[in-house]
């Protein structure tokens, strides 16, 4: 076998006992997903996955940026372009995957493919250019069954709950139609409002337009942009959506009086708009956000601190999401302040903080989630989502925050078969976090069997409102 049964757990023997028997408490549990970017045409039309390349590697970017970090063309890989193009053959990019497969060596990204093939396709030999062929065939087959359409992975890798990120200008047909079906899988949409609040995002004042045309408000105005938005988290909502999700590249907060915020409105309106005013916007944004969040109760999460298309040849060639953000220093106390006077002492509010900066765990975020009612700290993210990653933030935020100001594991994600991996390594480092505390008696282990439990589903639960 590729992978070994107490991977992830303490080298030292009595904290790993304690580990191994905490993981046999949650190893079967069911996955809560509450925030990912699964395509939710996947599960409306449950059509077979097309090929392994399609399936794994062509939505990854943790794969494809590793390759193109090391000279492999983007085109070589079929990642489709904006003008549609992508004519690379499958198997001679799943090919180009297996001889650079010791890239991977060390990254999490190992560790969720080796639990990929060889939980979901059986395959037993570390992956190479002498079986590539062979991979690729016995996956592909697979992906022919019955067993391997969207729905029946989602009910074999034991989901109780997936959530999308969507755009507030999406019409949702696909979670209606998977709703309609009949299937039992629970989908839910998520508000991410981006498109409409951030001058700079491409087409943005055509999507204002647009944002007035379906929702019949006067968009023109800042109450009727106001009333829009209201509109389009209330549609959402009714499609069960439990959530709201903002990715903006601060967490600047601000709370302007009206006037001077519908005139502000007005000026990014007119697109002569400067970044610092964009940026003051999106600041206030961020309040009106949570005011509306105490108003309807979708949870709201930030996702501040990514450098959106760093790379601008690849942006221009490629689009959006192609492996290119990166993260940047966040400053969150006083960026914070406005909001948090505002609704931060609120219990109506549930606010989720992420972070791409891990020095501010200790320094800033575990102290304000230790504080104020309305914050929690959500997982390590995107460049942390790895065993030390989750571990750091263990160790740095539970002595201020403790866990009960934290939302469990969420696994952000693009690559559908990669969740119950994800899930796995979340799990096995709790236990292995909460194991070195009763070795070293800061836990009694009858506590840490209740704790592992809520760090599994029950905080997740209880945060998103599932």
């Amino acid at each position: 076998m590729i992978l070994d049964a107490n991977r992830l757990f303490p080298a030292e023997t009595a904290a790993r006992s304690v580990a191994v028997r905490l993981y046999e408490t949650v190893r079967d549990l069911p996955i809560i997903s509450p925030h990912g970017h699964t395509d939710p045409r996947w599960f409306a039309q449950n059509e077979a996955f097309p090929n392994p390349t399609a399936l794994l590697i062509q939505p990854d970017h943790y794969i494809f940026r590793m390759l193109y970090s090391q000279g492999i063309s983007l085109e070589s890989l079929g990642i489709p372009q904006v003008d549609g193009q992508s004519n690379a053959d499958p198997r001679e990019v799943w090919r180009i995957f297996a001889k650079n497969y010791y890239l991977f060596r060390g990254t999490p990204t190992r560790l969720w493919l080796d639990y990929t093939f060889e939980n979901q396709f059986g395959l037993s030999k570390r992956l190479s250019s002498e079986n590539a062929d062979e991979y690729y065939d016995i996956i592909a087959k697979k992906l022919e069954t019955p067993e391997f359409r969207p729905r029946a992975l989602f009910e074999k890798f034991n989901i109780e709950v997936l959530s999308t990120t969507d755009t507030p200008l999406d019409t949702l047909e696909f979670h209606k139609a998977i709703q309609q079906s009949g299937w039992k899988g629970r989908v839910l949409p998520t508000f991410r409002p981006d498109s409409v609040i951030d001058a700079e995002y491409a087409g943005f004042l055509q999507n204002i337009e647009k944002l007035g045309q379906i929702t019949g408000e006067d968009v023109g105005t800042w109450k009727g942009y106001l009333n829009a938005l209201r509109n389009r988290r209330a549609f959402f909502k009714s499609m069960g959506a439990t959530a709201t999700d903002h990715g903006h590249l601060t967490a600047m907060t601000a709370d302007l009086d009206p006037e001077t915020a519908a005139s502000l409105y007005g000026r990014i309106l007119s697109g002569r708009s400067v970044p610092q005013e964009q940026e003051i916007f999106q600041a206030q944004m961020l309040t009106e956000m949570a005011g509306m969040s105490v108003e309807d109760g979708l949870t709201m999460q930030l996702h501040p601190g990514s450098v959106r298309n760093h790379n601008r040849l690849v942006y221009e060639k490629f689009g959006r999401d192609k492996g290119a953000d990166m993260p940047s220093p966040t400053e969150y106390v006083r960026a914070m302040r406005p909001l948090l006077s505002k609704y931060g002492n609120d219990s109506r509010l549930t606010l989720i903080l992420f972070t791409l900066d891990e020095t501010a765990f200790s320094r800033e975020l575990a102290p304000l989630a230790g504080h104020y009612p309305a914050l929690k700290l959500g997982p390590p993210w995107w460049f942390h989502d790895s065993p030390e990653g989750m571990m750091r933030f263990r160790e740095q935020a539970t002595e201020t925050a403790g866990f009960y100001n934290t939302v469990g594991f969420n696994d952000d994600t693009r690559a559908f078969l990669s969740i119950p991996s994800r899930h796995d390594v979340a799990r096995r480092i709790d236990c292995a976090f909460l194991g070195r505390l009763v070795a070293e008696h800061r836990l009694d282990e009858n506590e840490a069997f209740e704790v592992v439990q809520d760090l599994t589903v029950n905080l997740v639960k209880k945060a998103y409102k599932l």
